[in-house]
């Protein structure tokens, strides 16, 4: 009796500790990129659709965003279509973007709705060419061959960047109490279609629909200061002074900065956190420790 009375008592103290973030995050939009272990992970990703479901439910707007960078690769090997990178953006030539648009608005996409679908969700599943929901440029990458004074613009082929979100698609599936499920591929002005940073793609969202957050599942367990030990609670200010040190630099650098950029633009915070942790999403909104790095704009 006693261990039923405590296993009792547990939750009603989460759910006691929870109910101010659930009164506070009503009616907001939360933007979440999934990615990484968390996508590979079966039970990380049933732990995941659990969570967006159930901000749904308790009447929060979840936006989910994805990536998809080892499916391509698997099937470009199984295609034998070698695979290159320009600054760790993989160049996409024609038949590269033909199978970045079948994994990324196919079979990944489809995949995650199901996931949310088969836990009691009602998710769709779009690209960034539906309704032109991502429109996109494209990217121009510099870069500086060795014995050369200037730098050179090297073309990456069909890989494009934001340049702005339709949000009234988006705006469509949330009055309709769906869950939109968003692949980063974006339409430019001539119709060809853009690879896009799934990262760079939430962030925008983040920023076009005014969200209350923005969430970035990663592989690690936040951002790390030089003794390891990882930071939160930081404002955009400690986090520009972090980059211009050296604290953060390498494959960090640009989640951080689209991070830093959609705060900076307006939405309220953004979450780095540990997709490898069961149920990241909801300790990350729902609990006073939080799993990963926290950004605001507060000083």
């Amino acid at each position: 009796m006693s261990q039923l009375s405590d296993g009792a008592m547990n939750i009603a103290n989460v759910l006691t500790e929870s109910l101010p973030y659930i009164q506070r995050f009503a009616g907001k939009t939360i933007v979440v990129k999934f990615g990484g272990n968390a996508m590979i992970d079966e039970d990380l990703q049933n732990s995941f659709a659990r969570d967006i479901v159930l901000m749904k439910q308790i009447g929060m707007n979840p936006i989910v965003v994805h990536g998809g960078g080892p499916q391509i690769g698997s099937l470009l090997d199984k295609l034998n279509i070698e695979s290159s990178f320009v600054d760790g953006m993989r160049v996409t030539d024609s038949a590269t973007m033909d199978v970045v648009e079948m994994v990324l608005g196919g079979s990944v996409n489809k995949q995650i709705v199901n996931l949310i679908n088969k836990n009691g969700g009602a998710a769709i599943g779009i690209t960034g060419k539906d309704g032109q929901l991502i429109c996109a440029r494209k990217l121009k990458v510099t870069t500086k061959t060795p014995g050369m004074n200037a730098s050179e613009i090297v073309d990456i082929g069909h890989v494009g960047e934001v340049d702005r979100i339709n949000i009234k698609v988006i705006d469509t599936l949330l009055d309709s109490d769906f869950i939109p499920v968003i692949a980063p591929i974006g339409v430019g002005k001539d119709g060809e279609s853009y690879n896009i940073n799934a990262d760079l793609v939430a962030g925008k969202i983040a920023e076009f629909t005014r969200a209350e957050k923005l969430m970035l599942l990663t592989n690690v367990a936040g951002l790390q200061d030089k003794q390891g030990e990882v930071l939160t609670g930081l404002s955009t200010s400690q986090v520009d002074d972090l980059i211009a040190d050296g604290t953060i630099y390498g494959g960090m650098l640009p989640k951080i900065s689209c991070a830093l950029d959609a705060v900076k633009c307006g939405v309220n915070s953004a979450h780095i956190i540990d997709g490898r942790v069961s149920h990241a999403v909801l300790l990350e909104i729902f609990t006073d420790l939080g799993v990963g790095t926290l950004i605001t704009n507060n000083s």
